[in-house]
């Protein structure tokens, strides 16, 4: 029964996200067990990519496995490996199994098997019961017997990733055996989903591009997911921070310069430019160059040619540019400090970093991340979010983005075990520790009644108002209806067609 239903999965088309759902779905329901998680190991760590029976932000958890011996243990075997009730080994799901109480529960039982793609080890698949006694022999066996139907799974999930990356192939024939390498970003949300299927498409190409975002939304990250997924992938991606450069020596920096340039110069120097040459240039903050450097710029975009500072003849290079600001440039144009032509050399293909707050529930996520690094960083047993702080942090307005959720997520964990927490139990973050009210904004504004909410928040414009209350509401209702857009113009009482052009306008898709 349990081999012919994930048999049947394999001659659907579907979605990868959905069969490897569906995958671990199948599973729970036939071990009846509390919760089932795929993993995939990323160097050596095994990353969740499909689970069911757990927390959500345990999907944004990163297992180390030397710093996990159940999970070692697992990865060492090609059998299934079970662990005793009474097993003395720490689980890493220990208090992240999603209980109607949300109680830091420890797991009773526990069985998994590693899997393996084309004779290559490609991560494990995990069964916890809170019920010991779930996973007797016969469970076991079943679980050995099935491993194939799962490694089949993954074959299919991973020929259909491949065959994204045969356009990538043309110059390198090695790209058919080798997916893609890709910067890790974490998140479910379909504006993030929307944003990284335009990555992937312009990729491929040669287009400069402006990340345009808020600070701490990651955008040095995109921009290293789009040299990833480009031609230039093997070759350099050299990053500039133009905010840190002195103006005096900026333009040195980037374009280098020749001996006896200037004082001190006492041998030639390469740029920026030249250590990017057949690759990619992330000019981070290139709203803060200054205006002379700006112009060189711009005449290295016009004909792909870089004069090092004190030289007479100019070199060629072949760079992608990559460039991202906070901030507004028309302004900046309007204001004289930045030159019109150059912006619309850099914004050939604008793309808009979504903030956090727009982004849903991928900030459990994201706060899962952190949850791991911080309990590995502190040697915690566990550590993880209640139901109050969980609410707290989708509703607060993340003025920092993601930077500040790390921070956030940090502090609280210092702020709780410094309180008396032990390493050796389960921690929980309530809201109080998260102090998110440090920037106005109160963690705790979800169990308030609205009238506080409304005096005590600060008053944006009534169309922001609107956009937001709008923005989250289509967010919702797809996240409830599984990215249908029909389904949720239908939960919302628009009109479909309507529902496309709001979200258009909200930059949703």
């Amino acid at each position: 029964m349990l081999r012919e239903s994930l048999a049947a999965d394999l001659i659907v088309e579907l979605p990868n996200a959905v069969r490897l759902q569906r995958l671990v779905q199948t599973l729970r329901e036939y071990f009846n067990c509390g919760a089932v998680g795929l993993l995939h190991l990323d160097d050596d760590s095994l990353r969740p990519v499909a689970t069911v029976g757990l927390v959500h932000e345990a999907l944004g958890r990163r297992f180390v496995i030397a710093q996990h011996p159940r999970l070692a243990a697992i990865m060492a075997s090609r059998e299934p490996t079970w662990f005793e009730p009474d097993s003395r080994l720490p689980d890493p799901y220990d208090g992240l199994l999603d209980t109607p109480l949300n109680e830091p529960l420890a797991v009773h039982d526990c069985m998994g098997v590693s899997l393996y793609v084309q004779g290559q080890v490609w991560g494990a698949i995990t069964l916890d019961a809170l019920q010991a006694g779930t996973f007797d022999s016969a469970a076991r066996d079943e679980l050995k017997r099935c491993t194939l139907q799962i490694e089949a799974a993954l074959r299919v999930t991973r020929l259909e990733q491949e065959n994204r990356s045969l356009r990538l192939a043309r110059s390198d024939p090695q790209d058919l055996r080798m997916p893609v390498q890709e910067s890790e970003i974490l998140g479910q949300s379909p504006v993030l989903h929307q944003l990284l299927t335009e990555l992937d498409v312009l990729a491929d190409s040669e287009l400069p591009v402006l990340l345009l975002g808020e600070t701490g939304v990651g955008k040095e990250l995109f921009a290293r997911r789009l040299h990833s997924l480009s031609r230039r992938r093997h070759k350099p991606l050299v990053q500039v921070n133009c905010a840190a450069l002195p103006e005096s020596l900026a333009e040195s920096e980037l374009f280098g310069h020749v001996k006896g340039a200037f004082s001190g110069a006492n041998s030639d120097r390469a740029g920026r430019f030249d250590a990017a040459n057949g690759g990619t240039l992330f000019l981070d903050e290139v709203g803060e160059l200054p205006l002379s450097v700006q112009a060189k710029l711009l005449r290295t975009l016009q004909n792909g040619e870089i004069q090092r500072l004190g030289a007479d003849k100019p070199l060629h290079v072949d760079v992608r540019i990559i460039a991202a600001t906070n901030r507004h440039l028309p302004d900046s144009i309007r204001e004289g400090l930045f030159r019109a032509d150059l912006y619309h050399r850099l914004s050939v293909y604008p793309v808009p970093i979504p903030p956090l707050r727009e982004r849903g529930n991928d900030v459990l996520i994201l706060a899962g991340q952190f949850l791991e690094l911080n309990r590995t960083r502190l040697g915690l047993r566990g550590l993880r979010l209640s139901a109050a702080a969980e609410r707290a942090l989708l509703a607060y307005h993340w003025p920092g983005n993601v930077r500040e959720l790390e921070h956030v997520i940090s502090r609280a964990a210092l702020k709780q075990l410094s309180r008396g927490g032990s390493r050796n139990l389960i921690i929980t973050l309530e809201p109080e520790v998260l102090d998110l009210d440090s920037n106005g904004h109160s963690a705790a504004a979800i169990e308030r009644p609205p009238e506080v909410v409304a005096q005590s928040s600060p008053l944006l414009s009534l169309s922001e108002t609107v956009d937001a209350c709008q923005r989250q509401a289509i967010v919702r209702a797809l996240e409830l209806c599984g990215d249908n857009w029909a389904s949720a113009a239908r939960l919302l009482q628009v009109d479909p067609s309507n529902l496309h052009k709001l979200a258009r306008r909200l930059r949703l898709k």
